[in-house]
């Protein structure tokens, strides 16, 4: 009885770790060097060391990329408003989602890079839009569900990703060394002041 041997490509291995990040990072550094439309789901996939198949196993599209932590973004949202405490005012429940998603906002040259690719293209740009209109019905849901009615609610939900809109370009401006959080809060006091 022989034993078979068996020999291994080594160039092309089944299982590698951290594939999705390792994705992300090569489609970062692709759409950065030569732009978001000339970027295929194949050289990301090269540029990673991995398949075109895996790629697809991750993502639907090499726009998902940009778009990853957006369903992340708003459940930390909807969850923070959801568990205000009861006698919190509308505008106190807000404020508990808004500081919720400030801890998503850490890596600041992450996402300056990635603001700087969605503004170079117009299809992103109308995602980003899209985005944040989802975001701003889903908060609006949550208020509803607190009891906060109709047009309160809508009118309310709108502020809220109108200070998180601000704060965020704020943040990812041109030399700009402040935190999210900061500026959330400083966005956050305008609205209410001149709404007082």
């Amino acid at each position: 009885m022989s034993a078979a041997v068996i020999k291994y490509d080594h160039d092309m291995v089944r299982w590698q770790p951290d594939s999705r990040g390792r994705l992300e990072q090569a489609a970062m550094e692709l759409f950065t060097e030569r732009g978001f439309e000339q970027t295929t789901a194949a050289q990301i996939a090269e540029r990673a060391g991995l398949t075109e198949r895996t790629f697809f196993r991750h993502f639907a599209d090499k726009r998902e990329m940009l778009f990853d932590g957006s369903p992340r973004l708003q459940q930390l949202f909807v969850d923070a408003v959801a568990g205000a405490p009861a006698d919190a005012s509308p505008f106190e429940a807000v404020t508990a989602g808004l500081d919720a998603v400030s801890a998503f906002f850490v890596d600041l040259d992450h996402s300056r890079g990635r603001q700087a690719i969605i503004d170079s293209d117009a299809s992103l740009q109308e995602r980003e839009l899209i985005k944040m209109s989802r975001l701003s019905s889903v908060i609006a849901g949550a208020l509803r569900e607190r009891g906060v009615t109709e047009p309160a609610a809508s009118v309310l939900g709108q502020a809220a990703i109108g200070v998180f809109h601000v704060a965020f370009g704020q943040w990812v401006a041109p030399g700009n060394t402040r935190g999210y959080a900061e500026l959330m809060h400083e966005s956050l006091a305008e609205l209410r002041a001149i709404t007082a």
